[in-house]
């Protein structure tokens, strides 16, 4: 099944309404952005979704293991070149704070597993992103 979010935008800045059909939230952009900086910026956002899969990847596989793990925790940060041609270049750090009684090889496993973690392998694929096109809605006169 095909991953869905719509957006319903807000006129103050650059509110949106984000929902999956289930759960909301808003975003919006940041004040030197003419936001009202009221939600997360489309930026925050991914890195939020790459950090999440991380720590949920790290929880998952230490309970498959049966390793006892408390907070599991993560800081990501992101920087963006542009080249001359204009084309952008992220470069992201992430850092990942694991709590609990495991060996330094038993967290090593971890983080390489929340590195293989399904958003972090989608970032890195090739994406095709179809076009924009105009949502018209047929209207049927009685």
């Amino acid at each position: 099944m095909a991953t869905q979010i719509k957006i319903k935008t807000i006129p103050t800045g650059y509110q949106s309404i984000i929902t999956n059909g289930k759960h909301t939230i808003i975003g919006d952009e940041p004040i030197k952005s003419k936001g009202t900086d009221l939600g997360l910026a489309p930026t925050e956002l991914v890195l939020a979704g790459l950090s999440m899969c991380k720590t949920a990847t790290v929880r998952f596989i230490a309970r498959k293991k049966g390793w006892e793990i408390g907070d599991v925790d993560a800081e990501l940060s992101q920087v963006v070149k542009r080249d001359k041609e204009g084309k952008l270049t992220p470069h992201i750090t992430t850092k990942i704070k694991i709590e609990g009684d495991i060996t330094e090889e038993q967290k090593a496993e971890l983080i390489s597993e929340a590195n293989n973690c399904y958003v972090h392998r989608l970032l890195q694929s090739e994406w095709e992103i179809a076009h924009a096109e105009e949502w018209i809605e047929d209207t049927v006169e009685a």
